[in-house]
């Protein structure tokens, strides 16, 4: 993780989004994804359902995925209920120094436990997720 990235974001409702404080004293996941990305199409079901469990918190940065109607509409379309932050022109995810999507980062306290990218099952988001909570 860089050293200074960004942490007050603004959904695309236009919600603060605030990472270093919902990160404190349990680990959240940021997933950075795009509506254009085919392997997010296999991934976002299950991040979906992740913060349908409400155990963790989930934030998620759509890169490059269009206007904020378009998000709205997709998300809507796949039945998406995640935090969504429209990353329009890919500033944040540079700003994270992303490389790859889909990609996954784990805070705690304000600090990456854990990146990850590809395909990662419910199961291994839950595991890790728990095991960042725990250590």
């Amino acid at each position: 993780m860089p050293a200074n990235p960004q942490l007050q974001l603004i959904d695309y409702k236009g919600k603060n989004i605030d990472l270093a404080a919902m990160s404190q004293g349990k680990p959240i996941l940021v997933y950075f994804w795009g509506t254009w990305c085919p392997i997010c199409s296999i991934t976002s079901p299950a991040i979906n359902e992740l913060s349908n469990e409400n155990n963790y918190p989930v934030v998620s940065i759509a890169i490059k995925s269009g206007a904020d109607q378009e998000l709205h509409d997709y998300l809507n379309d796949h039945g998406y209920s995640f935090t969504t932050v429209n990353d329009q022109h890919g500033e944040i995810f540079a700003d994270w120094q992303g490389q790859v999507t889909p990609s996954y980062i784990i805070l705690k306290d304000n600090k990456m436990t854990q990146g990850l990218t590809g395909i990662q099952p419910l199961w291994s988001l839950k595991l890790r997720l728990w095991l960042s909570s725990t250590f």
